[in-house]
């Protein structure tokens, strides 16, 4: 089979399952991955021939993506802030929304600072200001260790310092040191949200770093503002990735622990997103 021909194969048997240009953009991805070809290079190179194992691959991932699993699992990998990550079913897939708390956090011109990262998953945010903040010590803590795993290997992979956790943040009652910058993006969606997501992250993303409780969807964010006021320095800066839904209440909670020049960020879709804070 030809390129040209998997390509349109790949296509129409995805044709009820996704848009066209989404199935598109899907054999593109796979083909960067498995023949290092740009979306260029697959039309310069439409008449070649593909080896059987290769197609096999191809219709390995055509039936994955027909059950909704996310493109990033099945390539293993994607990016991050310009950076290449490892993923695994053991991990978030980053979101561009988190991008944007990167930046945010980079408009802080800071240099030798100690950042904490908590709940770091795939190590796309440390790993991500400890690139753009070489000489920032950055430090990333996680309760899973097969979380912890893949953002070793992202750290390696981007030739990054930063220091790994395994940690409960529900359960501790100190942190290893002060920090100039402590971040989070915690679970935050609540069951009751779950009705607006789509399968690819219902069926195949980490509960555990998604879902929190109805009773009480902030209780991550209450177990890191607490310990952030031991452990922030005075001129600190505390940013959270949180819940379009629960910007309110996070103020609140903020302000009834202590915190001030609270700052409510949006993201590219005008959602309330992000916030920061001082002591």
């Amino acid at each position: 089979m030809q390129l040209a021909e998997l390509k349109n194969y790949f296509e129409s048997e995805l044709a009820n399952y996704y848009p066209s240009e989404e199935a598109q953009s899907f054999f593109i991805l796979l083909s960067e991955a498995w023949l290092d070809y740009s979306r260029m290079d697959v039309s310069l190179n439409a008449s070649e021939v593909i080896p059987s194992e290769l197609i096999s691959k191809y219709k390995n991932a055509l039936e994955r993506l027909q059950l909704n699993e996310p493109i990033q699992y099945i390539i293993g990998s994607t990016e991050f802030y310009g950076l290449p990550l490892v993923v695994s079913p053991d991990t978030l897939i980053p979101r561009p929304e988190t991008e944007e708390l990167v930046r945010w956090i980079l408009e802080y011109d800071r240099k030798k600072v100690k950042i904490l990262d908590v709940g770091t998953g795939s190590g796309c945010i440390a790993i991500a200001l400890a690139r753009m903040m070489p000489e920032a010590e950055v430090t990333a803590m996680d309760i899973s260790d097969k979380a912890l795993e893949i953002a070793r290997k992202n750290a390696d992979l981007n030739q990054v310092k930063v220091s790994f956790l395994q940690t409960d943040i529900l359960a501790v009652h100190a942190l290893p040191e002060q920090y100039d910058l402590i971040v989070s993006n915690p679970p935050y969606v609540r069951e009751q949200e779950k009705s607006y997501m789509h399968d690819n992250v219902l069926l195949y993303e980490p509960d555990t770093a998604l879902f929190v409780s109805e009773s009480d969807p902030l209780i991550f964010y209450r177990a890191i503002c607490r310990l952030a006021l031991r452990h922030l320095k005075q001129d600190g800066l505390l940013f959270f990735e949180i819940n379009e839904y629960l910007s309110k209440e996070m103020e609140s909670l903020l302000k009834e622990e202590g915190f001030q020049n609270i700052e409510v960020g949006v993201d590219f879709r005008g959602k309330d997103r992000f916030l920061r804070c001082t002591l």
